[in-house]
């Protein structure tokens, strides 16, 4: 996007912003229920920054669409992909309804907590410092999933997002890690990521 809030035309291939599309929308409800259940102001802020990138890609989709369209046939077969993008950005914006809740202080019910109480694995957001070990390393190197039981599955760079990152991805300072993993190892990542752990137990 520009950065004067204007939404900035790029091209990207219908398929590969519908699949985006699922994937974001797709942590954006894990990130949510976490938020609700945690009471995490930081996770519901996530979410309401997904809810951005989702309606980036579906205003792309819809530019795509529209500029593919050369006559009543083409646009006929074009309604499922825009219905698809709609729905799913619909998606997005019951995951951001739900960071609403929370950032706006306004209370999980009791039912909400007790339906999710037993979830084993938690998500968590954890900022690079300057003098973390992660910075300048792949994710790959680090072996995050075998060392501390964690994995990074998005991460945030100013504005630009990369789910489900690769081996070699490589970490740099200011990156928003999103990551998923038992209590014990999430708290160790954002130690680590802070720079007050200056090595993996």
């Amino acid at each position: 996007m520009a950065e004067s809030g204007k939404i900035e035309y790029r091209p990207i291939s219908v398929r590969e912003a519908l699949t985006e599309m699922k994937d974001v929308s797709e942590i954006m409800i894990d990130l949510a229920y976490s938020a609700a259940l945690f009471n995490s102001h930081e996770l519901a802020e996530e979410v309401m920054e997904l809810e951005k990138r989702v309606d980036y890609l579906d205003y792309i989709i819809n530019m795509n669409t529209m500029l593919a369209a050369r006559d009543a046939e083409d646009a006929q077969h074009l309604i499922a992909v825009t219905t698809v993008a709609a729905a799913t950005n619909k998606i997005s914006d019951a995951a951001a309804d739900i960071a609403t809740i929370v950032l706006k202080e306004i209370g999980i019910h009791p039912i909400v907590r007790k339906a999710f109480e037993q979830v084993e694995e938690r998500l968590a957001r954890a900022i690079v410092k300057p003098d973390s070990i992660l910075v300048n390393k792949k994710l790959g190197d680090l072996e995050l999933a075998a060392k501390i039981g964690v994995d990074v599955i998005a991460i945030r760079r100013h504005q630009e997002w990369t789910i489900d990152p690769d081996d070699e991805e490589r970490i740099v300072e200011g990156d928003v890690l999103i990551a998923r993993g038992a209590p014990h190892g999430i708290d160790e990542l954002k130690a680590i990521a802070s720079g007050k752990l200056k090595k993996m137990e």
